[in-house]
């Protein structure tokens, strides 16, 4: 069990997953890069932005300072917005102890280089030319159906800690197993990475089927076709097609797709009602990863020659203006063909 774990990041998972630790007993300290953000959370002990009605334990350690908060630690979690953990772990980098294993939280793709979450920190933080046998560091991802106030309350959840390093998955597993938060672990990396990203995608589309008031046939469809080109992709970059139908594939998937509180679900749902794209994103809190991580999907559908037509026809609507109505006649107007999952 580690001594001092450090969370990078103050959004809604970064808060559950330091009230989790701290329930065990473990010493939890919380770095975030706004010092007015930090200086509030300090003095009132919520955080009123990302998880607003929630006490957060007075001994859960805040601050913006990287060096006191990676000082000494022996696991690090990251939980910073996809878009934004390469500027955050360039700006962490010398002070992240050398050989310290880091989890991430995140879930997404980085657009400009097609990268994984945990991919980019290790890129970030790879063997320097002056420090040739600086000591490589395990990764790992913790994944799946994971609402932020569901967790918040100790509601039962269950995910996935994947590493292609057992033992470090091994001590994950054991580090945040609780009695209502259960951890199982596989060493398929890039598949829970990559379900974790596409189903933000798929998320959208099932809220603009609700802003369309489509139907339950429509989003069952949805979710059942959905995950037959997550699987497609996921399997074509060479990870475990069984992957995709547990925890970390149909399970999130599902969860993202109906949750009220879903950021994705919710742009897609606005769109879904005539609103612009710019007009959602401005009235939504946070970052809506789905939508840079469309692009990075049908870049990657591209690349791998993956037929992804909702994700397709998401991206038109996100980025070309295509009317949500239009885009459904396309997916229903496609030529008849059997029925095939992955």
């Amino acid at each position: 069990m580690p001594q001092k774990t450090t969370i990078i990041g103050d959004g809604s998972m970064a808060c559950v997953m330091a009230m989790l630790l701290d329930s065990k007993g473990l010493a939890v300290t919380v770095w975030g890069h706004d010092p007015d953000t930090i200086a509030e959370i300090i003095q009132t002990r919520e955080n009123s932005a990302y998880l607003p009605g929630y006490r957060l334990p007075d001994a859960i350690r805040f601050t913006n300072k990287a060096d006191q908060a990676l000082k000494d630690a022996d696991l690090i979690l990251n939980a910073t917005p996809t878009q934004f953990i390469r500027p955050v772990w360039e700006k962490l980098a010398s002070h992240t102890p050398p050989g310290t294993g880091i989890a991430s939280v995140s879930k997404g793709i980085e657009t400009q280089t097609l990268l994984r979450p945990t991919q980019i920190i290790a890129d970030c933080l790879g063997q320097s030319k002056d420090d040739p046998d600086k000591p490589a560091r395990p990764y790992a991802s913790i994944s799946g159906p994971t609402v932020a106030h569901e967790l918040a309350k100790c509601l039962p959840a269950t995910v996935c800690a994947a590493s292609d390093d057992d033992a470090f998955a091994q001590s994950i597993q054991e580090t945040f197993t609780t009695h209502w938060f259960r951890v199982y672990t596989t060493p398929d990396l890039l598949g829970v990475e990559m379900a974790g990203a596409m189903k933000n995608c798929i998320a959208l589309a099932a809220g603009i089927l609700d802003g369309l008031q489509a139907g339950n046939n429509a989003k069952s469809a949805l979710l059942s076709r959905g995950l037959a080109e997550i699987t497609r992709l996921g399997t074509a970059m060479g990870a475990n097609t069984q992957t995709f139908f547990g925890l970390t594939g149909v399970g999130d998937l599902a969860t993202t797709c109906f949750s009220p509180t879903g950021r994705n679900r919710t742009c897609g749902e606005m769109l879904g009602r005539g609103k612009k794209l710019e007009t959602v994103l401005e009235e939504i809190p946070g970052i809506v990863e789905g939508v840079p991580t469309a692009k990075a999907v049908m870049r990657l559908a591209t690349k791998y020659r993956v037929e992804m037509p909702i994700c397709e026809q998401i991206y038109h609507v996100l980025f070309e203006n295509l009317d949500p109505l239009e885009a459904i006649s396309k997916l229903m107007s496609r030529d008849p063909k059997a029925e095939k999952v992955g």
